[in-house]
């Protein structure tokens, strides 16, 4: 059998792991054995939390919306049910937006989707 130097392939998993390593502190950044456990963990928390970013963004939303519509006389989820009724198809990024942005234009939508209650 002959004998297998594995000096370029060796050479070239090191290198990308120190490379997804870099601006990591201390020996984490150099040393390949911490620095693959860190970029190891690092790329399973990027996974995760391309997940939670959708899960906190609609939070957000949600929570400037209440705010607003609190303003407006009215809570959450009596205006998003009104809305439904009133058949306004605004999702809740672009609510979000028009409750920060315009609070005007927001309060006509409130009173278009309080008008459909009645």
């Amino acid at each position: 059998m002959t004998r297998v130097k594995r000096g370029n392939v060796a050479r070239k998993r090191r290198k990308k792991i120190l490379k997804l390593a870099k601006g990591f502190r201390g020996c984490q950044s150099t040393n390949f054995r911490t620095a693959n456990q860190r970029v190891m963990q690092a790329l399973k928390n990027a996974y995760r939390d391309r997940r939670n970013r959708k899960r906190d963004f609609r939070r957000l939303w949600i929570t400037r919306i209440n705010a607003a519509a609190r303003i407006n006389g009215i809570s959450y989820s009596q205006l998003v049910g009104n809305m439904k009724k009133a058949n306004i198809l605004l999702n809740r990024k672009m609510l979000a937006q028009l409750a920060v942005l315009d609070p005007q234009t927001f309060g006509k939508v409130v009173d278009l989707a309080k008008s459909a209650n009645k």
